[in-house]
């Protein structure tokens, strides 16, 4: 008979545990900014059904960027979350004015074969930026390796990534997970964190939703994630997609690489404004943007050269050394990368190449 009670009591619990898992999964998002942060992702309830799918709970909005922060050739499916009842406020230039609670989720992974997408992908990591009452708060989760659960992790991580490109090749990535001083390298804005990709003229493209297909900051409208916005306005107010032979100019879509890239830090409010290179698009000053621009304190990351931009030469502009060079004390950008960003490579080369 206790054999029998204890049989029973243990069905009673696992199937207690089923029943959780189940409602953290298909539930609502469960989140408040003022308690300490969950140790596993699939307790905040982003996603229903299996994790690893990554479909998205109610009120939890897909986006896309037109053109992308590069991490070392890792994609990201990038999702919004806010609390009912609220909205961010539409601003032109800078990052939208988020209300407090909202979650920026960003999930790194590669496919294994992007030649072949049966063959499934690995999450890497998913980073959370949440809105507390005072600050933006980073929260990393480290997936395991059987793609079940990513647990919170603020000392960073390193993992080995091998995977087939696009164009058949055989990859090798040492991928780096950034800890929560890193992190705050980059989401730096006059010492203040603050996200960096949600911009209206990032934003400013369709996308494909499960109901169908609609410009994002026309979703986000509908939805009621912004307010303020009007399309009439902003028809023009979009960034060129730097790998897209139809989206702009040459000129176009390698400065539209280089402020995604670039702009964060190297801008008046950013942490590499002693360098004198500001990279914003509004920045109309060519020697702002490098051109015959001697280096302030490059020292040997300069590779000998003697400007960042040296017009119709990219073999003598410091700017092309400094994003071929893999050496962690040369390379730009600084973080987020270990290998060269080729086809990047390759634009500012060009658009050098043709300048006047």
């Amino acid at each position: 008979m206790k054999k029998l009670s204890a049989i029973l009591i243990l069905i009673c619990f696992s199937c207690l545990i089923i029943f959780n898992q189940c409602k953290l999964s298909n539930g609502r998002v469960t989140l408040d900014v003022n308690a300490k942060p969950f140790e596993k992702l699939s307790e905040y309830s982003f996603f229903k059904g299996t994790l690893k799918e990554l479909i998205p709970n109610d009120k939890v909005l897909p986006y896309d960027l037109i053109t992308a922060l590069f991490s070392d050739y890792a994609h990201k499916a990038r999702f919004v979350w806010m609390p009912d009842g609220t909205s961010a406020k539409y601003t032109k230039d800078e990052v939208v004015d988020f209300p407090v609670g909202t979650v920026l989720i960003k999930n790194f992974f590669y496919e294994n074969d992007e030649t072949n997408a049966v063959k499934g992908r690995r999450i890497m990591e998913t980073r959370l930026l949440v809105k507390r009452a005072d600050k933006w708060d980073a929260l990393d989760y480290v997936w395991n390796d059987e793609q079940t659960e990513a647990e919170l992790n603020i000392v960073g991580d390193s993992k080995k990534v091998d995977f087939i490109n696009a164009h058949g090749k055989n990859m090798h990535i040492d991928y780096s997970v950034p800890n929560k001083n890193q992190c705050k390298n980059c989401h730096n804005l006059n010492d203040v964190m603050v996200p960096i990709g949600p911009k209206v003229r990032y934003l400013n493209k369709d996308f494909k939703y499960a109901d169908g297909i609609k410009n994002q900051l026309d979703k986000w409208s509908e939805v009621g994630y912004l307010t303020g916005y009007k399309k009439e306005e902003n028809l023009t107010n979009k960034i060129a997609d730097a790998f897209d032979e139809k989206s702009g100019t040459l000129e176009a879509k390698a400065k539209s690489y280089i402020e995604v890239n670039c702009a964060h830090c190297h801008r008046k409010e950013g942490s590499a404004n002693t360098s004198g290179l500001f990279l914003l698009l509004s920045e109309k000053n060519p020697e702002s943007w490098g051109t015959m621009k001697s280096p302030v304190a490059a020292g040997s990351a300069s590779g000998n050269n003697l400007y960042d931009v040296v017009p119709g030469k990219p073999d003598e502009s410091i700017l092309v050394y400094r994003m071929t060079e893999n050496d962690p004390e040369i390379r730009m950008p600084e973080l987020g990368r270990s290998v060269q960003h080729v086809e990047a490579v390759e634009l500012i080369r060009k658009w050098i190449a043709e300048m006047k």
